[in-house]
């Protein structure tokens, strides 16, 4: 999968938009401002993702091209290589379970909020 299919993907989901909060090369999807998703532009073979902590070990074990992501606490966010073992299906998978790992993190408020748009 390349960049341009996985940002389209991640932006067609519902409240999300994409910054660039660390800096120029780091391209961060969010939905209402909480990162679920991140590709370094400099290095594109790689995407963040966040991840229950349990299907992340899981994860890890199974695919030698999922690992913890570099720079992020290892114990929520994998790092999924574009070029490795992992198909395209998986990558949709992993993207969509970040997305809903980090709705159920939402305040009472955000969650109202995310419901009304």
């Amino acid at each position: 999968m390349d960049i341009e299919t996985i940002r389209d993907y991640c932006l067609q989901k519902k409240a999300t938009t994409e910054c660039f909060p660390f800096d120029e090369v780091h391209l961060v999807f969010k939905v209402m401002d909480k990162m679920f998703a991140c590709i370094d532009l400099d290095t594109p073979d790689h995407l963040v993702v966040k991840c229950n902590p349990e299907y992340a070990l899981e994860l890890r074990e199974q695919h030698s091209g999922i690992e913890g992501a570099f720079h992020f606490n290892k114990k929520y966010w994998n790092q999924i290589s574009l070029r490795g073992d992992i198909d395209d299906r998986l990558i949709r998978h992993l993207i969509d379970h970040s997305y809903e790992e980090v709705l159920k993190k939402f305040t009472r408020k955000m969650r109202t909020e995310y419901e009304n748009l």
